[in-house]
């Protein structure tokens, strides 16, 4: 049976309260729920992890935001040595972390750096799409320097390589997202695509990776033109990210590509407002659970 690692997140926010109810649900691995115990009665494999300052609900404390990253630490190093199968995380809240001190822009850059993997891919799953992102979190006016030809290509190599490896699919086909409207017009409304995009998708062609693009995103998305593809590419995070949310959202699923483990994640934020309130809604994390489950049994 697998064993996967669930971190809890931020003490403040849902995180807790939807470990303990999936939890309660889960089947078919061992759970094993990293932090502290106070805020996870009720969950049968606890690895206890104090907190720094005592927690109230929907209240955040940067005095705590070690603790935080102190619970993906604990997740990584059992990964890495064979204890956990698989590593799921709930969400954690990247301000107050940036408020402690800490330099902190997401689970998916930190993993990476722990991981001391030099190229992951942030893919979410739900709605019957996948979709990928070439940036991440990054402001709007920084994304265009950021796409690069050789980054393009490392991104589609590694979600060529764990669609193959991790999702059992064959033949992978990518989808690529133009940057800018109308995919450039030719290099009249932004020339990112004809000189960037292009020639990065003929490179990965030539390693015999199936793509297709870029395509303008506003018709990407079609049922006609999804229907063949295995995943979607997109630019940025909120040119692929609605689309997906709008499909799924309180069921989608964050994985990142490209780690020598399997990590899930849910598809939403701390909700600081409903927080200890029992209003939060353990869906999202409960697929996580489940797509993590699946991808360790089939690495």
């Amino acid at each position: 049976m697998a064993v996967i690692a669930l971190t809890s997140g931020e003490p403040a926010g849902i995180g807790p309260e939807l470990c303990v109810a999936a939890a309660r649900r889960f089947r078919g691995a061992k759970l094993v729920v990293i932090g502290d115990r106070s805020l996870l009665q009720g969950c049968p494999h606890i690895e206890h992890v104090p907190l720094a300052r005592p927690v109230k609900a929907g209240r955040l404390d940067p005095a705590n935001s070690r603790y935080v990253l102190a619970l993906l630490e604990r997740a990584v190093r059992g990964c890495l040595s064979g204890e956990y199968d698989a590593m799921v995380t709930a969400p954690v809240h990247k301000g107050v972390v940036n408020d402690a001190g800490i330099a902190f822009t997401g689970h998916t850059e930190y993993l990476a750096a722990k991981a001391r993997t030099r190229h992951v891919v942030m893919m979410l799953v739900g709605g019957g799409l996948r979709v990928a992102l070439a940036t991440t979190h990054l402001a709007l006016k920084d994304v265009p320097r950021a796409i690069t030809r050789a980054g393009l290509v490392a991104t589609l190599r590694v979600i060529d390589a764990d669609l193959r490896k991790r999702f059992g699919i064959r033949h992978p086909r990518i989808l690529v997202a133009g940057l800018n409207p109308h995919s450039g017009e030719s290099g009249h409304l932004g020339t990112e695509d004809r000189d960037v995009i292009e020639p990065a998708l003929r490179d990965a062609k030539r390693r015999r990776i199936s793509v297709q693009g870029p395509i303008p995103a506003d018709t990407l998305f079609v049922p006609a033109r999804l229907k063949g593809a295995d995943c979607v590419l997109a630019m940025y995070h909120d040119q692929g990210l609605p689309v997906l949310k709008y499909a799924s959202f309180g069921r989608g699923v964050n994985v990142t590509l490209g780690l020598p483990f399997v990590r899930t994640s849910v598809d939403h934020g701390t909700a600081l407002e409903i927080a200890g309130q029992g209003k939060a809604d353990a869906g999202s994390l409960l697929e996580a659970l489940k797509l993590a489950r699946k991808l360790a049994s089939a690495a």
